[in-house]
C-alpha cells in the first residue's frame, strides 16, 4: 500500500470492535461505516475506455454490507429518512469509506475516483463543506488531485447553487463532475464551469450527431466525456457509431460492461474480455 498514513490507520481499526466505533473492519479488511442502524460499505464501478477496456477511473458508491457483494444503495433506502443535516452527514461518511476502501487496494494504481454529490446537498451544503472532505483526506495522506466529485443535474433556478457548490469544492482543490440530462444543457454548463468531466446517459442520446459533436468539442478542450448507463447492447451501438463518427476514445460506465464490486481486482481482471466485446 503506497499510503503509509492510511495503512497506519487501517491497522489501528483492525484493533477496534463495531461497539467501539462508527467506521471498522470486516474480516476481509473492508471499512464498514453505520448509519440509522444500516451497516455499509463501498462497491465501485469502473469507467473504461470502451475501444480498449482500459479502466481510468472507478465510481465509488455506497451499498449495504452484503456477503454476496450485492448490496442495496444506501441513498435509496434512506433518501426519503434523513433530513438535511442527516443527509449532509451521510454523505461525509460516505466518501470517507470510498476513499479508504479505494486507496487501500493496490489495485487503484493510477485511477481516479469519482465521488457522488447528492442533490439534496446542493441546498443544504454550507460554505466549508469541501473543506470538510479535504481535511479528511489530508489526515490520511490521500491524494486529493485523483478525487472528481460528481455534482448532481439541476434545474434552471437552482444554477446558482451549481455555481456556489462548484466554487467550493475548487478552492479546495477538488475537480467536478457535472451531470447533464441533455447536450444542450452540457454546452450551456461547458464555458461557465468548464469540469473535469460531463456525464451523459448512454440510454438517453436522441441525437447522436450532437453527441459526437460535442465528444470532439471536450476532446479539445480537454474535458472527458462519460456515457454512464451503459446497460443494454442498443446503447452500446450507438456509443460505437459515436465512436466510428469522431475517431476518439470514448469512456462508458455501465452494468453492460461492469457490476459495481468492493474488489477493484475484478475490474482490471476484465479488461481484455471487455475490449473484445467492444
Amino acid at each position: 500500500m503506497p499510503f503509509p498514513i492510511l495503512k497506519n490507520y487501517l491497522a489501528r481499526l483492525s484493533h477496534q470492535t463495531q461497539a467501539g466505533t462508527s467506521v471498522w473492519l470486516d474480516e476481509e479488511g473492508r471499512a464498514l461505516g453505520r448509519f440509522f442502524n444500516c451497516t455499509m460499505t463501498s462497491a465501485f464501478q469502473p469507467l473504461r475506455e470502451l475501444q480498449s477496456g482500459k479502466v481510468l477511473a472507478f465510481e465509488g458508491l455506497a451499498r449495504s454490507v452484503s456477503k454476496a457483494d450485492e448490496g442495496l444503495s444506501l441513498w435509496r433506502l434512506l433518501d426519503h429518512a434523513a433530513s438535511d443535516d442527516e443527509s449532509v452527514e451521510l454523505d461525509r461518511l460516505c466518501r470517507m469509506l470510498h476513499a479508504i476502501n479505494f486507496f487501500r487496494q493496490n489495485e487503484a494504481g493510477q485511477a481516479d475516483l469519482y465521488l457522488n454529490v447528492h442533490d439534496r446537498l446542493l441546498s443544504a451544503v454550507s460554505s466549508n463543506h469541501g473543506h470538510a472532505f479535504q481535511r479528511i483526506l489530508d489526515a490520511l495522506g490521500l491524494p486529493i488531485e485523483r478525487i472528481v466529485l460528481q455534482l448532481p443535474t439541476v434545474t434552471t433556478n437552482q444554477s446558482w447553487l451549481l455555481n456556489y457548490v462548484a466554487d467550493n469544492y475548487r478552492r479546495n482543490g477538488f475537480r467536478l463532475a457535472i451531470n447533464v440530462n441533455s447536450v444542450n444543457e452540457a454546452i450551456g454548463l461547458l464555458e461557465r464551469l468548464h469540469p473535469h468531466s460531463f456525464k451523459l446517459d448512454a440510454g438517453n442520446l436522441s441525437d447522436e450527431a450532437a453527441a459526437a459533436n460535442f465528444v470532439t468539442l471536450c476532446h479539445a478542450a480537454k474535458i472527458r466525456v462519460v456515457f454512464k448507463r451503459l446497460d443494454t447492447p442498443a446503447a452500446l451501438q450507438a456509443l460505437q457509431r459515436i465512436a466510428e463518427a469522431t475517431g476518439l476514445p470514448i469512456v462508458a460506465q455501465g452494468y453492460l460492461l461492469d457490476k459495481p464490486l468492493s474488489s477493484l481486482a475484478v475490474a482490471n481482471e476484465a479488461e481484455s474480455r471487455i475490449a473484445t466485446a467492444a
